[in-house]
């Protein structure tokens, strides 16, 4: 077993506050936490600089960053690379597709990071980390996570639905429907009591499939 996995953690769960660590980017060093402060994070691994999909999902990354930005939301990219090859990659990128990877890329060379968040899967690759998500608030909590096999690339546009789905949720305490996208109908909270039911009922809900799944808009 190699020893970037010897040590591994427990992947950090929903709730759960997310690890803090100081670590080396193509941006600086800098204290995770102090980074992130008062903003959403979109935190994700990559199995390797200079690899097909891995470059297909940073530049589409990249792409939206403003979107992301627009929704006070950070990115931040982590791989077992040193800070060279990253450096290297970003350049390489630009000059090859005229797209910038310009949000830091974390050079985990030893695993600490990659082991803190539980980016190291040994029956994928004991030397590269899956394709993990990590959607934390501006709390410092962990809100959801993902996790993608080392040749499947990352779909941009569900994390992105994803992201408004939390803000949304957390915005108008509601809960969101399935394939929710922004605009669409939200989840009333099923009642917990009868008083709660006849309320329900008297608000007259734009869809109502009986008590305990209603419907309304924002």
């Amino acid at each position: 077993m190699s020893d970037l996995i010897k040590n591994s953690t427990s992947l950090p769960k929903i709730g759960d506050p997310a690890p803090d660590f100081t670590a080396q980017t193509t941006k600086g060093t800098f204290k995770f936490s102090e980074w992130r402060a008062d903003k959403w994070t979109i935190f994700f691994s990559h199995p390797a600089d200079f690899t097909p999909v891995c470059t297909t999902e940073l530049i589409e990354f990249a792409r939206e960053s403003d979107w992301f930005a627009e929704r006070n939301t950070q990115l931040i990219g982590l791989s077992i690379d040193s800070i060279h090859a990253h450096l290297a990659w970003v350049l390489n990128v630009k000059e090859k597709t005229g797209v910038l990877l310009d949000f830091p890329l974390i050079a985990d060379l030893d695993g600490s990071v990659a082991n803190a968040y539980g980016m190291l899967h040994p029956g994928a690759s004991s030397t590269a980390t899956v394709r993990a998500v990590f959607i934390i608030d501006p709390k410092g909590i962990v809100r959801l996570l993902i996790y993608y096999p080392l040749n499947i690339g990352r779909g941009i546009e569900e994390i992105k639905r994803v992201l408004e789905a939390l803000q949304t949720a957390d915005q108008y305490s509601v809960a969101l429907p399935v394939n929710w996208k922004k605009g669409e109908n939200v989840v009333v909270p099923a009642p917990k009591t009868l008083a709660e039911i006849e309320k329900n009922e008297a608000a007259g809900y734009e869809e109502r499939i009986d008590f305990y799944l209603q419907k309304r808009s924002l």
